[in-house]
């Protein structure tokens, strides 16, 4: 089972945010439940103290535990959190050593809306993609210059820490959270439930994939490695496994281990993501872009293609190039 942490920070809090993603977490325990399969969450509010009061006494939340009482999670949730970032910085202080804590022994984090600059603030989005509120984007680009914020994308991940943009687009990044934990068919259900547009979350058109390298294993690192530095050229597990003089079964038990992916479909993410961003920019047509990232079965790029983001290569070329659609 995964631990789901959602953090209940003091100030003025999205309190949507906070029962949005408990109410939308705990509904995938429920579906299970419906297939006769065991929970796959255990979803706490967490908290620094015992009540903690938001948007000016309107709301007062009790946290299931407090920070000093989760000695381990696997996800940390950080809803939107208003104020200036001085402010909110300084009201949730006591968290910061937890969090750090937590992501150092393996956790992931999603921050919601502008929850991004309180993690911004910890120094654990240096070097990281990031989205916010696109209102807030030219103050987080000022503050915080050594974070690549992407103002342009509704969600991204990067290490082992995911964003969302603005407001209700948060829904789109539980959703995609939910796809990679608990699988596509738990996230279509999910989707329909709740009405969520699910072609805007499965790592479709605007998740950004960075790979997943907050592990210890270095063997798989240089395996991720070796893949992101030559994903044109044909790779094999038997290839990698010889390389780092592992056993094919040990190779590939430990590659899914530590990136929640097998390595055929960590290739198949790294192309993927490559064929994405050059359809983004100039004019290459589709078989061209899928000879560079090394496929040359056109029916399988485009499987494979749709399956990741969503869209066939002719629909994301035309949803995100503008100067390939004024041909």
């Amino acid at each position: 089972m995964k631990h789901i942490s959602i953090l209940i920070p003091h100030g003025h809090t999205s309190v949507v945010n906070i029962e949005g993603t408990h109410q939308i977490f705990n509904e995938v325990n429920t579906v299970r439940a419906e297939m006769g399969k065991p929970p796959l969450f255990i979803v706490q509010l967490v908290g620094t103290t015992n009540e903690t009061s938001q948007r000016n006494g309107l709301f007062t939340i009790h946290p299931d535990v407090l920070i000093t009482e989760v000695k381990k999670t696997d996800l940390i949730i950080i809803p939107a959190i208003h104020g200036t970032p001085q402010e909110v910085m300084s009201l949730n202080k006591d968290f910061i050593p937890w969090i750090t804590e937590q992501y150092k022994g393996g956790a992931e984090i999603a921050t919601l809306c502008i929850a991004s600059f309180f993690l911004a603030g910890t120094g654990l989005l240096n070097g990281k993609q990031c989205s916010t509120h696109w209102i807030a984007a030219n103050t987080f680009k000022a503050l915080f210059p050594e974070v690549n914020l992407v103002d342009d994308k509704i969600m991204t991940e990067d290490d082992g820490i995911y964003t969302s943009g603005g407001a209700y687009s948060f829904i789109n990044l539980i959703a995609y959270i939910i796809e990679k934990y608990a699988g596509r068919d738990i996230a279509v259900i999910i989707a329909k439930r709740f009405m969520i547009d699910i072609d805007r979350n499965s790592q479709s058109p605007f998740i950004m994939f960075n790979g997943q390298k907050t592990h210890e294993d270095e063997p798989v690192k240089k395996a991720q490695e070796f893949i992101e530095n030559n994903f044109q050229e044909k790779i094999t597990v038997d290839q990698l496994a010889s390389m780092l003089a592992l056993g094919r079964r040990n190779m590939e038990r430990r590659f899914k281990k530590a990136t929640s992916n097998t390595v055929i479909e960590y290739i198949q993410r790294v192309k993927i993501e490559a064929a994405k961003k050059n359809l983004e920019v100039g004019r290459k047509n589709v078989n061209e872009v899928m000879y560079e990232v090394g496929y040359s079965d056109v029916k399988a790029f485009r499987t494979i293609f749709k399956r990741i983001t969503g869209l066939s290569p002719v629909e994301y070329r035309s949803k995100y190039n503008k100067e390939a659609v004024a041909i």
